[in-house]
């Protein structure tokens, strides 16, 4: 649990911040660290404009004393060159070009504490700024210039406010401390903290918002303080005991990196990384799948989509054949193709962001099972049916119906070949949490993949076992916490 120290440059700005202690610099540069203090958080409002500042150090003795700092000491390096244009800012891309500002207009300036910004419509370039600069208060400009909307982000000090934008400041800070950085002060001591990876802007999450929530509350039950943070906040993540990724992820991704650096730090991490790499690689699965007899549609892989090539693959698979991108999730970087006219085109469209591509044998099926698998065991069950007038579960095409319905089912009323093959499947990859997806046809059963981070949503993966599901997956958590410990 953690306890939150705000400090600022001098006594004469000290101020009533609630639950929180607000200390001047000099005082946290004398009094801490102190001995047996709980985890402990700092808010820098210091001024930090010069190198070697007061502001600066105090970033720099946080994290010395393995004290989480906002803003740490990178991110005040970073304000020092943060004027940038267009062409730099690509991570605000959508939102600048929603600016209606024009050539030679007076710059627009904007106040954004803690990722709020004090005007509505520009609340999501707010957010956007505050996680690629997480700072308490920034001040932002924008104006227009022949190539575009251009940016320049300033971080201030308290001591810099005037009345009007103190209050604004306060308003915000009430609401970051109370929810974001969560007050131990009413909560009872748990014995780890827990990070949830979340990302609040991901279109189809492994884990919807009521999901996270039962996480957190089962989390509480196995002593454990669980939150939700997003990868800027865990800029630290030796800070935690444990990781728990709820993003969807990839190998050249921060979910991957921050799984290593996890991992690295002693924590315990589901999923871990080696669990990441070989499931978002499906050229690892057939491999693995095929030496260690795991049953699954016949695949081939290719290098090429030369006419010798394309006779080959006529030969063995009939069509309709089934390509796949080696790296994919949720359905994406699959394709049907119909025809030799198709396969060439789709196979020439893979091939410009992959070395090799997947071609598989077609089996249509009205649902695939998904096996969810937590340490070799079996722990929920679901039919995922096609999504209407699609071949697959998921039609990202599709304005209305992307995916199908389901069943969530007990894991005794599965066919115990599906169990079998999911839990022989997934022993391949790790002892981590996994969602096995498998066909069924004709009493035969195939393993299509494993996915890393399986979904589970509210109201359909934990349909049948309801919180008892979370309970499952916190009590691994807790176990291999008291073996870490050991």
């Amino acid at each position: 649990m953690y306890k939150t120290l705000i400090v600022v440059d001098n006594d004469t700005l000290l101020f009533d911040a609630g639950d929180a202690e607000v200390i001047s610099f000099n005082q946290y540069l004398q009094d801490y660290p102190k001995l047996n203090e709980p985890k402990t958080r700092i808010l820098n409002l210091c001024d930090t404009e010069q190198y070697l500042s007061k502001g600066y150090y105090c970033s720099l003795l946080a994290e010395a004393r393995q004290h989480k700092s906002l803003p740490s000491v990178s991110t005040i390096n970073e304000l020092r060159d943060a004027s940038t244009s267009t062409s730099k800012a690509l991570y605000w891309g959508r939102e600048l070009n929603q600016i209606n500002l024009e050539l030679n207009e007076p710059a627009l300036e904007l106040l954004v504490c803690f990722g709020f910004g004090e005007h509505a419509q520009y609340k999501k370039l707010a957010r956007k700024i505050f996680e690629q600069y997480p700072s308490p208060i920034l001040r932002v400009k924008l104006w227009r210039e022949e190539t575009g909307v251009c940016v320049k982000v300033e971080r201030v000090p308290y001591a810099n406010l005037n009345e009007h934008d103190k209050t604004f400041f306060f308003n915000q800070l009430s609401t970051f401390t109370q929810l974001v950085w969560r007050n131990p002060a009413h909560k009872k001591t748990q014995r780890w903290d827990l990070a949830i990876l979340v990302n609040p802007d991901e279109p189809s999450p492994p884990s919807d918002p009521e999901a996270i929530a039962r996480f957190i509350k089962a989390a509480a039950k196995f002593g454990i303080y669980a939150e939700a943070v997003n990868k800027q906040q865990l800029e630290n993540v030796s800070h935690y005991d444990a990781l728990f990724i709820r993003e969807t992820t990839a190998i050249d991704h921060h979910t991957y990196r921050l799984a290593r650096k996890a991992q690295q730090a002693g924590l315990v991490v589901i999923d871990d990384p080696i669990s990441i790499l070989r499931c978002c690689n499906k050229v690892f699965l057939h491999d693995a799948f095929s030496y260690q007899k795991v049953p699954s549609p016949k695949t081939h892989i290719v290098i090429s989509c030369d006419d010798e090539q394309l006779d080959k693959l006529e030969q063995e698979f009939a069509y309709p054949m089934v390509l796949k991108m080696p790296e994919g999730a949720f359905s994406k970087g699959v394709y049907k193709v119909e025809n030799r006219a198709e396969l060439k085109t789709n196979l020439e469209s893979i091939f410009a962001e992959s070395a090799l591509v997947l071609v598989q044998e077609y089996l249509y099926t009205d649902f695939d099972w998904r096996i969810g698998v937590l340490n070799g065991r079996a722990i929920y069950a679901c039919r995922y049916h096609m999504a209407r007038n699609h071949w697959q579960i998921y039609n990202h095409g599709a304005k209305r119906f992307v995916s199908g319905g389901f069943e969530t089912l007990p894991t005794f009323e599965v066919p115990k070949a599906v169990l079998d093959a999911a839990i022989k499947a997934s022993n391949i990859i790790g002892k981590g949490l996994y969602g096995v997806d498998i066909k069924q046809k004709d009493n035969k059963v195939y393993v299509i993949e494993v996915n890393d981070n399986p979904s589970i949503d509210h109201k359909v993966e934990d349909a049948y076992l309801g919180k008892e599901l979370y309970m499952l997956i916190m009590a691994e958590f807790q176990q291999r916490l008291e073996q870490r410990g050991r």
